[in-house]
């Protein structure tokens, strides 16, 4: 006879990195996803509903005087960046330890730039602090879904870097997918062909319910692309 189905109050709940190249839909998919827990709250979603962690590299970018230039223009100042942003996200993450979240982006994404604007061997410097091997467990241990670029999102704000053209972009792309199976992230990649935000939203539902269950089955007909 089978037991009872379980619901997700059961299981420790399990944060969600949004993580990925710029211009890639994770701010707006992060915040449709906040709306999605505030309105959802039944056994069937969650025991309480996260906390959103928003980008922390916009406000290291104003408080530190860096400019997106200085990612193109300056290796030293690239990598002091990103190094930056490594700390601002661990002490984020950190402040909400008691708590499941939401994350735009991670520290991860750093590490990614660094890799892609001022070298490997930087980038290495940089998964040897103290710092990233904190956040390195809490990604293994939550649901980490990479946006794929392509999509329609590449607009140019203002304030965040921009590719040059489509082959940086999905070469930044590459450096993440690498990063994740180099340091043994499991991660599920949100096809850029899904556009509509309803259904953006239901794929990342669908990833963070199958992880929260131990229930990892893509036989279902579901649009889930994990990577292990």
């Amino acid at each position: 006879m089978a037991g009872p189905e379980p619901h997700a109050q059961d299981f420790p709940p399990k944060s969600i990195y949004i993580i990925g190249a710029q211009s890639t839909g994770k701010t707006t998919l992060v915040t449709a996803l906040g709306d999605y827990f505030a309105q959802n709250e039944d056994a069937h979603v969650a025991s309480r509903p996260p906390q959103q962690l928003k980008e922390v590299a916009r406000g290291v970018l104003k408080s530190h005087n860096f400019t997106a230039s200085d990612i193109r223009n300056s290796k030293s100042r690239a990598l002091e960046l990103q190094r930056l942003i490594i700390e601002a996200q661990t002490q984020a993450e950190e402040a909400l330890r008691n708590a499941w979240y939401i994350a735009d982006r991670s520290a991860l994404d750093a590490i990614a730039y660094a890799r892609q604007y001022v070298g490997a061997a930087e980038a290495r410097g940089l998964r040897q602090g103290v710092s990233w091997h904190v956040i390195q467990e809490k990604m293994r241990a939550g649901v980490v879904i990479l946006c794929e670029p392509g999509g329609k999102w590449l607009i140019d704000d203002g304030v965040r870097l921009m590719p040059q053209h489509q082959a940086e972009w999905f070469e930044l792309h590459s450096h993440f997918m690498d990063l994740l199976a180099e340091c043994e992230i499991e991660y599920f990649v949100i096809p850029c062909s899904i556009v509509g935000l309803d259904e953006r939203v239901q794929f990342v539902i669908d990833a963070w319910q199958r992880k929260t269950f131990s229930t990892m089955k893509d036989d279902d007909g579901s649009n889930l692309a994990r990577v292990a």
